[in-house]
């Protein structure tokens, strides 16, 4: 198999990266996972239209995360109505998604930059979070940054 000349030999995109998965996991008959990447690669494409130029993969990071977030939310609402199975299934899915995601930001990391905004004179949470969220796009949940946020906030009161 050859890449295209004008991109990174040893780094293919992530929606690439998606693709390929999705068929290998074809040539083994994998139907889940076959179904759950073809959705994702679905999602990505209509994204692309909303955006109309072909998802970086900052964008398609974001796709990826909100998939699972549906997922981990599809598996709450199971578990509250006692369907396990189901469940477990879903949280399943998000642990085959998760494994194309780029590594997350070290807490403390984002600890630090908070702390930076803090110093620099920002004094209200969505000031801070304007500054610290660009730098961890993509790397960390924007819940984690939130709470953080809120947490050196209050440590400064």
């Amino acid at each position: 198999m050859t890449k295209a000349a004008s991109a990174p030999p040893s780094v293919a995109s992530l929606p690439e990266r998606l693709r390929e998965a999705m068929n290998e996991a074809r040539k083994k008959r994998d139907q889940a996972r076959t179904l759950l990447l073809s959705t994702v690669l679905a999602d990505i494409k209509n994204r692309e239209l909303e955006l109309h130029h072909p998802a970086s993969d900052e964008e398609t990071v974001e796709v990826v995360r909100r998939a699972i977030r549906r997922r981990h939310e599809a598996a709450e609402q199971y578990a509250g109505v006692g369907r396990r199975d189901h469940a477990e299934r879903e949280l399943a899915e998000v642990k085959m998604l998760e494994a194309f995601l780029p590594p997350q930001a070290d807490p403390e990391e984002i600890r630090r930059a908070a702390r930076a905004a803090i110093a620099g004179g920002a004094k209200d949470v969505g000031k801070v979070m304007g500054l610290v969220m660009p730098q961890f796009k993509g790397r960390a949940d924007g819940k984690l940054v939130n709470q953080i946020v809120r947490e050196e906030l209050a440590a400064t009161v």
